[in-house]
């Protein structure tokens, strides 16, 4: 099994025209991605893939989420907590940020997660009648 750094899932998703050395990585990562062999990725780098597909590349919220989605669906791909993932890729087009909402699904056999994100994240996430729930500590 390989693990999948973010650089190439960027490169398998992203496409920088005009860059030669990029679109050599783009055909590299794509036989990579596409060969069938057992792959794998971890969180931190779904995490990561989506801050530079949306901070750097300007990336819509549909748009990561049909490639995070697209990831997902790959046979020979094994995701890191899956289920997590899946459960945050549902709360994100609710409008929970990707990384509150991964956070989240991730303590999913917790009683309550504490957050002091009150104006976004935790009043959503009650709207949306989340479990666990969200808390502000006092």
């Amino acid at each position: 099994m390989i693990g999948l750094d973010t650089n190439i899932l960027a490169r398998y998703y992203i496409q920088d025209e005009g860059d030669e050395e990029a679109e050599k990585q783009h055909l590299a990562a794509r036989r990579l991605i596409e060969s069938g062999q057992p792959l794998m990725v971890c969180k931190t780098v779904l995490l990561e893939l989506e801050w530079v597909m949306r901070g750097y590349y300007g990336f819509s919220a549909n748009e990561i989420a049909s490639a995070l989605s697209h990831l997902l669906a790959l046979p020979h791909v094994t995701v890191e907590d899956r289920d997590a993932v899946r459960q945050a890729l549902a709360h994100h087009a609710a409008g929970v940020g990707l990384a509150d909402a991964l956070h989240h699904a991730s303590y999913r056999n917790c009683d309550a997660m504490a957050s002091f994100d009150d104006r976004k994240f935790a009043r959503r996430a009650k709207r949306m009648g989340l479990i666990p729930t969200v808390m502000i500590p006092s």
